[in-house]
């Protein structure tokens, strides 16, 4: 990487990223990012390499969630506090049923900027720029809240650095606790139609009280009490990645100082593009969304270019097709990447392609399409005799009404009750940990008959 520039991506072709109007003071923005430290440091990113290459070989596996897109209007410790519960939650649950250890990412601390399907929108017969996230512009639709402004991205920085701040609490302050974690679990199972979860959550107390009395308890072992939380966010606004990148001075090489983990989304994987040149270069983990639209060909310049020294743990391959599509296009992707003899971390995104319209008018995520895709998802693997490496989900800690179905069932006509994303629509902490419980029946199952191939 010795002839790469964090500025190279100036020079390639860019696309869904904002035009400033005023440059003197997007230089100035960019120069303020580039004094103030960075959010994460080298070795963070290196040891969550490593995890995703365990996720990538099966001895691990990924669990990565959080906003749609981060907003500054409702940024609250509590907000943080609840979306990481369920995580840790989510989180227990999937290391039961896989029995490998779970790699928590958060998409926190970062997710600030969105992709659009169009750069303009009409309402009532006026024209102006979509809403790009809040490090860009604002959700009102009026001239001045869509104009987009370099000085929130110091705001994204200051919310960021606040958020981080706090997860690293969490994580190492007793919040997290494993039978503390449980607990809330079990309060999620006591409800009638949770019943079906209900064995698998006895199943853990169980495992929890034969840890205990065999003298494994939080003064004997550190790691029941704390955890490893590592965050995560598409990296689209290049300005504010260019600034917060630095050297380090351990490897000599270039660090996204942003977040542990930057993903390139399905509208910026141009491989001649700005993203995916800037995105080279850095040492930290990449992920790649892949949809119906890649490739095999596209597909094997990009993991050139990405990893091209094929680094386990360096590359994750984040497929998102919509229920239905996985068949027809995860095989051909899976046969590209064995034909190339790379090292990738399979994961599943099963909310992006199953996006509909309400009849209420609401975008929504039906729960049952969400939860399709994940299980096409792992049985493709299992006939190819591949890894599925994790999930990635949009999910909050909140009491939201985005998605429909689950078994506190969210119905079209309550998508209104509460209905507070900025940008996409998002499980809710029941939908959430009734997602990893059925994850987790499948990650037993994987692992079962595992087991039975090796016996025979």
């Amino acid at each position: 990487m010795s002839e790469w520039q964090k500025s190279n991506w100036r020079a390639k072709p860019r696309v869904q990223m904002p035009d400033y109007t005023d440059q003197a003071a997007l230089t100035a923005v960019e120069g303020q990012l580039s004094n103030y430290p960075p959010l994460v440091f080298a070795g963070e990113a290196r040891r969550l390499k490593q995890h995703l290459a365990a996720a990538g070989r099966g001895e691990a596996f990924l669990l990565q969630g959080g906003d749609c897109a981060e907003s500054f209007e409702q940024f609250s410790a509590d907000a943080i506090r609840d979306t990481f519960k369920v995580m840790l939650q989510m989180a227990m649950v999937l290391t039961y049923g896989a029995k490998v250890p779970v790699v928590k990412v958060g998409r926190m601390a970062g997710q600030f900027a969105k992709p659009r399907s169009a750069p303009t929108e009409v309402i009532d017969g006026l024209e102006l720029p979509s809403y790009r996230g809040d490090i860009i512009n604002e959700l009102a639709f009026t001239p001045e809240a869509r104009l987009p402004d370099p000085n929130k991205m110091l705001q994204a920085y200051t919310q960021a650095a606040a958020t981080l701040n706090l997860l690293r609490a969490f994580s190492t302050g007793g919040y997290a606790d494993v039978n503390q974690v449980h607990l809330w679990t079990l309060g999620f199972t006591e409800s009638e139609k949770a019943e079906a979860y209900r064995e698998v959550a006895n199943r853990i107390t169980d495992t929890l009280d034969f840890m205990r009395a065999a003298g494994v308890t939080q003064e004997t072992a550190h790691t029941l009490q704390s955890v490893e939380f590592y965050t995560s966010h598409e990296s689209l606004l290049l300005e504010y990645e260019e600034a917060l990148t630095r050297l380090d001075s351990t490897s000599g090489n270039w660090l996204a100082g942003s977040g542990h983990m930057i993903w390139i989304g399905d509208r910026t994987r141009q491989p001649d593009g700005a993203h995916v040149e800037f995105c080279r270069g850095v040492l930290n983990p990449i992920g790649l969304k892949t949809g119906p639209s890649t490739t095999a060909e596209d597909l094997k310049v990009l993991m050139a270019k990405l990893n091209p020294t094929n680094e386990e743990g360096r590359l994750t391959l984040i497929a998102r097709f919509g229920a239905g599509n996985v068949g027809e296009h995860l095989p051909r992707l899976i046969k590209a990447v064995q034909e190339e003899g790379a090292n990738v971390t399979w994961v599943c995104d099963p909310m992006h392609g199953n996006t509909i319209k309400s009849s209420t008018g609401y975008k929504t995520r039906p729960f049952d399409s969400v939860l399709r895709e994940v299980r096409e998802f792992f049985g493709v693997h299992s006939a190819e005799g591949t890894i599925p490496g994790g999930v990635h989900f949009e999910m909050t800690g909140q009491d939201v009404t985005e998605c429909t179905g689950g078994v506190r069932a969210v119905t079209e006509d309550s998508l209104s009750d509460r209905y507070h994303t900025a940008c996409d629509p998002r499980l809710n902490a029941n939908q959430s940990l009734e997602l990893a419980f059925l994850v987790a029946e499948e990650l037993s199952q994987l692992r079962q008959d595992r087991i039975k191939r090796q016996a025979g």
